[in-house]
């Protein structure tokens, strides 16, 4: 089993806060629902096929609110949950806290991004060269601002520091070059505080929208599935649903555990 009894509790009571606020705030009819005007004109042109659903259109707006609040919850909800399997936390490193590069390494990261932007002609994602550019450090060279960056789950231990920065929707386009250059900043922050340790940044996304199976993940169409992602990241970065479940815990099936414990509270709830 890969979960521990506190682990199953603290998910327990992680679950209970989800469902508990948004029970409160479930819309029961559309009386609540704010001023939208925009939205009530232009789903106008739907409305033959909203009405198949049998549903009032002020009553959909405030369901698509609610639902929207879930989505937000549940972000929060996979944070806590990875931080809880791994026992990590999540560490801001911004304002105060912002790390410092070397020149080097600043020109390095920029480099890298140019090229990936510029399409697999020029480059493609490569984990090792990019670690071996960005890790080269000179003592002698002057220190500049990393970007801030959070992590959402940081482990630490005396040979490694892991990050992973978890997305719960799908990224917009474009996203995909901002994260890489927030992640490569970030360990070539890291490397230069912790020149000893071996540093890992991966990016996490807790199902895969496109499987059938909810454990279950294809990579290579998930990347084909976001836009331009694969233009900035190797596959060796990303953890996918099951697969990210089971490398926060260092189990196998992690994510059906975590499935089931939800299953029974949903249960007991309602």
């Amino acid at each position: 089993m890969a979960l521990s009894q506190d682990q199953m509790n603290r998910i327990e009571e992680i679950v209970k806060g989800i469902l508990s606020r948004r029970i409160e705030n479930f819309p029961e009819d559309s009386s609540n629902v704010r001023n939208a005007p925009f939205h009530k004109i232009i789903l106008k042109a739907f409305e033959d096929r909203i009405g198949i659903l049998n549903i009032e259109i002020p009553y959909l707006i405030a369901l698509s609110s609610w639902l929207h609040g879930l989505n937000t919850s549940l972000g929060t909800g996979f944070e806590r949950l990875a931080n809880v399997i791994s026992g990590g936390y999540k560490r801001k490193f911004t304002s105060a806290f912002t790390l410092k590069v070397k020149e080097s390494q600043a020109s390095s990261v920029e480099h890298i991004i140019r090229e990936l932007k510029a399409g697999p002609k020029v480059r493609i994602p490569n984990l090792k060269e990019e670690n071996e550019l960005i890790f080269d450090i000179k003592q002698d060279e002057r220190e500049v601002d990393a970007l801030g960056f959070t992590v959402d789950n940081y482990v630490e231990t005396n040979t490694s520091i892991e990050a992973i920065e978890l997305k719960s929707v799908r990224p917009n386009s474009g996203e995909g070059r901002g994260e890489k250059q927030k992640i490569l900043y970030g360990k070539a922050a890291l490397k230069l505080q912790n020149p000893s340790k071996d540093i890992k940044y991966y990016i996490g996304f807790p199902f895969d929208p496109t499987s059938d199976v909810a454990t279950s993940y294809d990579k290579q169409r998930f990347f084909d599935y976001l836009v331009e992602f694969k233009k900035f990241f190797a596959p060796e970065e990303v953890l996918i649903g099951g697969e990210l479940w089971d490398h926060l815990s260092g189990s196998e099936n992690t994510m059906e555990e975590i499935l089931d414990m939800i299953a029974k509270v949903v249960t007991k709830i309602k």
